[in-house]
């Protein structure tokens, strides 16, 4: 086995959830996803496909249908007119990810994250042999805040790709388009390419969609734009995202598509096609039921004297720091073991994020209060 493989780790996320993953006792915080499931509209087309006859291979960058109806959502939700070569379906966002990661870099190449960061970002990077680092966010006026020259300043001579995840997984940060601006600029001169994951594009609660790199790139750009279907639509475990990239790009995506996992299923791609056609007031019931859970969330955490809690501006998470907490991992596993609450250890986040834990309010409002009050009851017994 190749080192780089061999040395990867689980994530502390599923370290936590995966041996009590289905255990009804618990409330489960801990995973990137709520309680609602998916519409019955989206389920609909998704069962009509099936009846259909449409249980075949699909095109390796997506169906047809499903790519017109992508580039249809966001020409009107950016204001903007997409050339269709650019979109690319291979399956799930984490997907478009990997496929990234394996197009950008590898041994003797250097990847910038900007942390705090989803897990499985760091260990896609790892697996393709590439050194990694970390730019990592800070608090300043009670806000999670990254200069563009703190990114800047982080890059390396041997930098090839930079990922961004706007608004953040975990800490809720909405990157400025005057910060995208400068990041592109800089990519632009030095030939790197910028990943972009902007899979919670629409759960903002102050603006309608947030700034996004495909109002400012063009296709000769080294960009590649992640985007999908589980966080605005609610449809986490059908797994089905798209990639925005430069046409150039667009046979290299289909051949590591076929090689990944021959594209993703025809069945589930209708139900992305009714998402994007009729989907827009679901979209809006669910950030208003996640703006709602963020002020629980807040009310509660927010003015706990040993509890630090930015306000999340956008995405479904809190990241709060507990003084005292010692090790993230021994504190979710106490509240998981004692109070049947699931949480993620901060530090599986990145460098620097023991003392955090997150967890995700995309919850119905009556479990998640009754979550919160176990979790401020394991905060308090620990002294």
């Amino acid at each position: 086995m190749r080192p780089e493989i061999e040395d990867l780790e689980p994530s502390g996320i599923a370290r936590i959830a995966l041996p009590r993953f289905t255990d009804p006792d618990v409330i489960p915080l801990w995973i990137g996803e709520g309680d609602t499931i998916t519409a019955e509209f989206i389920r609909e087309a998704a069962k009509r496909a099936i009846d259909e006859g449409h249980t075949f291979y699909a095109h390796t960058r997506g169906r047809a249908e499903l790519r017109d109806a992508i580039k249809a959502y966001l020409d009107r939700v950016y204001g903007i007119d997409l050339d269709p070569e650019r979109i690319s379906v291979p399956g799930s966002s984490m997907m478009g990810i990997t496929l990234a990661a394996q197009m950008s870099v590898g041994h003797g190449r250097h990847a910038l994250i900007v942390s705090p960061n989803w897990p499985n970002i760091e260990n896609t990077l790892r697996a393709t042999g590439a050194d990694v680092s970390f730019v990592r966010q800070r608090v300043e006026n009670g806000r999670w805040h990254l200069d563009a020259q703190d990114i800047i300043a982080a890059v390396r001579a041997d930098t090839h790709a930079i990922y961004i995840n706007s608004p953040c997984n975990p800490t809720g940060w909405i990157v400025p388009q005057t910060t995208l601006e400068s990041l592109l600029a800089l990519c632009r001169e030095r030939n790197i390419v910028l990943i972009s994951d902007e899979v919670y594009h629409r759960t903002v609660f102050d603006r309608d969609v947030a700034p996004s790199l495909i109002t400012l790139a063009g296709d000769d750009d080294p960009v590649i734009i992640v985007n999908g279907f589980s966080k605005a639509w609610a449809m986490t475990g059908w797994r089905l995202g798209w990639m925005i990239a430069p046409a150039r790009y667009a046979t290299h995506i289909a051949v590591l598509s076929e090689c990944f996992n021959t594209g993703a299923p025809s069945i589930m791609q209708f139900g992305g096609i009714a998402a994007l056609r009729d989907g827009e007031a679901l979209v809006e019931t669910l950030r208003t039921q996640y703006a709602g859970a963020r002020d629980i969330v807040m009310e509660v955490l927010g003015r706990h004297p040993r509890v630090a809690l930015p306000q999340p501006e956008g995405a479904f998470y809190a990241f709060p720091r507990v003084d005292g907490i010692g090790s993230s991992l021994a504190f979710a596993e106490k509240l998981l073991q004692e109070y049947d609450v699931g949480v993620a250890p901060g530090y599986t986040f990145g460098p620097d994020n023991d003392e955090h834990f997150r967890l995700c309010f995309a919850q119905s409002h009556g479990r998640l209060t009754e979550a919160l009050g176990r979790i401020v009851a394991c905060i308090d017994a620990r002294g």
